[in-house]
C-alpha cells in the first residue's frame, strides 16, 4: 500500500475547481507516508492501468452531478479490477450510503471522512499481510463521522495545476483561481441543502494557519485570486475575518470570493467594508426565490424583503452580489417567476447572475431534509435510483412546460455563447406571452455603452445540473 498507485483518489466533478474532495484525503496519507494517485476526471481520462493498479479506489462524491458520473466510474473498476476495494466520500456518498454498498461500494464514508478513511486504507494494508486469506471486512454505518479532526497541511502534489481550472474573469482579464476552505458543515438546516442531512446543524473550522498556508502555496503557483469553498464563509466570522486580514497582509494584491446566507451577509453587514479593503471581489448568496412561501418551506431564514434589503445594500458596495437560484420548486407559482424575472431586469442585476440559474429545478435526492415536508404528497414520485433523485411534477402544469422551455433557451444560449441580456430577455419574452405583463417590462435594454460585466468564474456550471455528455465520455472511455 506504499507504492504509487495502490491508493487511486478520484474526484469527478467540484464546480470547475481544483478538486478539494481528493485533496484532503490525499494530504492526510501523504502525512502518514503513502504515495495516492490522483485523478480528476472532469478534465483527464482514467486510464485502465490506473485502475489495475489500485488496491483501493476512493471517489469523491461532493454534490449530484459527480456521483452520476461516479457511479459510472465504479462499473469501469469493477469491470476492470473486481478485487480492488471501493470506498465512496463526501455529501451525496452518504446520502445514497444504502443504495452505494448494495451495488457498487465496500465503504461508504460522510462527513469528516479523511481520518476514517485513513484507517481504512490501514486496514487494507494490514489485510494484504495476512496471509490466512480471511476476507477483509470495515464496518459500514450510514451514519456521517461529526468529530474535529487533526489537519495536516494540504498537500496537493499529484494535483491538476490551477491552470487547468475556471479562471476569475475581470476587467476583461482571465486570472489564475485557487480553490481553499476554511470550514467544512454548516449551523444551519436549510431543507434542500446535501449539508444538512449530513452535518446536522453542526460546522468545523480547518486551522487558521494550515488556510493560510495553503493560499501562501498557491498565490507561488501562481495564484492571483481565491475562492473560498466553504458552505456559509460566515459560519464562524472571527474565524473568517482573521484569515482575510492576514491572506490581505500576506499578499495585498490578492483578491477572493466566498458564500454566504442572506441573513448572515445582512446581520454582519458592519463587516462588509473590511471585506471590500482587503480584496472581496464578489460574494455568492442563495437567495433561491422571492417568494415568501418557497423560502419558508426550503427554511432558508430570510424573506423576500430581507433580499431587496440585502441588494440595495450591495448595490452601494464595491462588492458584486452573485446570487444562487432554485426558481422551479413545487410551490412556485407564475406570479413568482414573473417577479423574479422583473427584479432582475432591474438595474444591471441580469449581469450578477449566471444564467442557468433561472432554469434549475428543485432536486430532492435520498435522504433530503425536504422528504419530511413532501414524502406523502401527491405531486411527488417514487424514488429514481438510477438517478439519485426524488421526481415531482408541479401541480400547475404550466410551471413544468415553462421550465421546459426556458432550459432549452438556457441551454441553446450557452451552448452559442449568447450573453446574459440575449438569454435573459429570451426568457422575459417567453414569459411575457404566459402573462398579462406587457413585454417591455421585462426586457433588459443598455443605453448607450455597455457595461462592464462584474467579476465573475468562468464555470458556470451548477450541482443541480445534469452530466453533460462530455463530462459522461470522460469515465465512459
Amino acid at each position: 500500500m506504499r507504492t504509487q498507485g495502490d491508493i487511486l483518489l478520484i474526484s469527478c466533478y467540484e464546480l470547475g475547481h481544483q478538486p478539494l474532495g481528493i485533496g484532503w484525503p490525499s494530504s492526510f496519507l501523504r502525512h502518514h507516508g503513502y504515495k495516492p494517485t490522483l485523478i480528476d476526471t472532469s478534465i483527464c481520462q482514467l486510464g485502465d492501468a490506473d485502475i489495475e493498479k489500485a488496491r483501493i479506489v476512493c471517489l469523491s462524491v461532493p454534490m449530484h452531478t459527480a456521483l452520476r458520473l461516479g457511479i459510472n466510474v465504479a462499473k469501469k473498476i469493477r469491470t476492470i479490477n473486481p478485487g480492488c476495494h471501493i470506498c465512496f466520500i463526501g455529501l451525496y456518498a452518504n446520502l445514497n450510503s444504502e443504495y452505494l454498498l448494495s451495488n457498487f461500494a465496500d465503504t461508504v464514508i460522510g462527513g469528516e471522512t479523511e481520518e476514517d478513511f485513513l484507517l481504512l486504507v490501514k486496514h487494507v494494508e494490514q489485510n494484504s499481510k495476512n496471509e490466512t486469506g480471511d476476507v477483509f471486512q470495515y464496518k459500514n454505518s450510514s451514519e456521517p463521522v461529526l468529530r474535529r479532526l487533526n489537519f495536516p497541511d494540504m498537500n496537493r502534489e499529484g494535483m491538476k495545476n490551477i491552470e487547468n481550472y475556471a479562471k476569475l474573469v475581470y476587467e476583461g482579464n482571465e486570472r489564475k483561481v485557487g480553490h481553499v476552505e476554511a470550514s467544512r458543515g454548516c449551523k444551519h438546516v436549510c431543507a434542500h441543502c446535501p449539508v444538512t442531512p449530513v452535518y446536522q446543524g453542526r460546522f468545523f473550522v480547518i486551522p487558521q494557519d494550515v488556510v493560510l498556508r495553503d493560499i501562501d502555496n498557491l498565490v507561488e503557483s501562481g495564484a492571483q485570486h481565491i475562492t473560498f469553498g466553504d458552505p456559509d464563509f460566515l459560519n464562524g466570522p472571527g474565524h473568517s475575518l482573521a484569515i482575510v486580514r492576514q491572506l490581505h497582509k500576506n499578499h495585498p494584491n490578492l483578491t477572493y470570493d466566498f458564500t454566504a446566507k442572506v441573513d448572515h451577509l445582512l446581520s454582519h453587514q458592519d463587516k462588509i467594508s473590511e471585506f471590500e479593503e482587503t480584496g472581496c471581489l464578489f460574494i455568492i448568496t442563495a437567495v433561491e426565490s422571492l417568494s415568501d412561501l418557497v423560502l419558508t418551506k426550503l427554511k432558508k431564514g430570510h424573506t423576500k424583503a430581507d433580499i431587496y434589503e440585502l441588494f440595495e445594500l450591495f448595490e452601494r458596495s464595491s462588492i458584486t452580489l452573485r446570487p444562487s437560484l432554485v426558481p422551479f420548486t413545487p410551490w412556485t407559482t407564475l406570479e413568482d417567476y414573473v417577479d423574479l424575472i422583473l427584479f432582475f431586469s432591474k438595474g444591471n442585476r441580469v449581469l450578477t447572475i449566471d444564467s442557468v440559474h433561472f432554469a434549475i429545478r428543485l432536486l430532492i435526492p435520498p435522504g433530503s431534509a425536504l422528504l419530511e415536508e413532501v414524502s406523502s404528497q401527491s405531486y411527488l414520485e417514487p424514488l429514481d435510483q438510477e438517478n439519485f433523485i426524488y421526481p415531482w411534477k408541479h401541480p400547475d402544469a404550466r410551471i413544468d412546460k415553462l421550465h421546459e422551455e426556458i432550459s432549452e433557451i438556457v441551454s441553446l444560449g450557452s451552448d452559442s455563447g449568447q450573453s446574459e441580456i440575449e438569454i435573459f430577455n429570451q426568457i422575459a419574452r417567453i414569459l411575457a406571452a404566459s402573462s398579462d405583463l406587457d413585454e417591455e417590462s421585462m426586457i433588459v435594454t443598455i443605453d448607450g455603452d455597455a457595461p462592464s460585466r462584474p467579476p465573475r468564474l468562468t464555470e458556470t456550471w451548477f450541482c443541480c445540473a445534469e452530466p453533460t455528455k462530455k463530462q459522461m465520455s470522460r469515465v465512459r472511455n
